[in-house]
């Protein structure tokens, strides 16, 4: 079994992006919820067999707190867990009009 952590950092500011709710999914059912923590991490306790998930991730509510626009509601990102691998680090760096993503350590 494998587990899953994230990490979302603003671009944009420079900054941990605090207060972001996101949801780990498997192709069938929701697993487990959690809210950025002050540095902008989340440690998923679930534990992950072999198979396809999902982030998602709430941008739209989190920029919009803020008072910032943003052209993406949500980003979701969909990744592979293979056999063998104990952990799996899914990062975000998040900017109002752009994303980008990579498998962290």
């Amino acid at each position: 079994m494998s587990t899953c952590s994230t990490h979302v950092l603003d671009a944009a500011l420079g900054r941990p992006a605090a207060g972001i709710a996101v949801l780990l999914t498997s192709v069938d059912a929701a697993l487990a919820e959690a809210v950025t923590d002050a540095d902008g991490r989340v440690r998923f306790e679930a534990d992950l067999a072999p198979g396809d998930y999902r982030l998602t991730f709430a941008t739209g509510p989190w920029f919009a707190q803020q008072q910032r626009k943003t052209f993406y509601p949500g980003v979701t990102l969909h990744f592979t867990v293979e056999q063998g691998q104990e952990h799996y680090h899914v990062a975000l760096l998040l900017s109002p009009f752009s994303y980008t993503t990579y498998r962290g350590s």
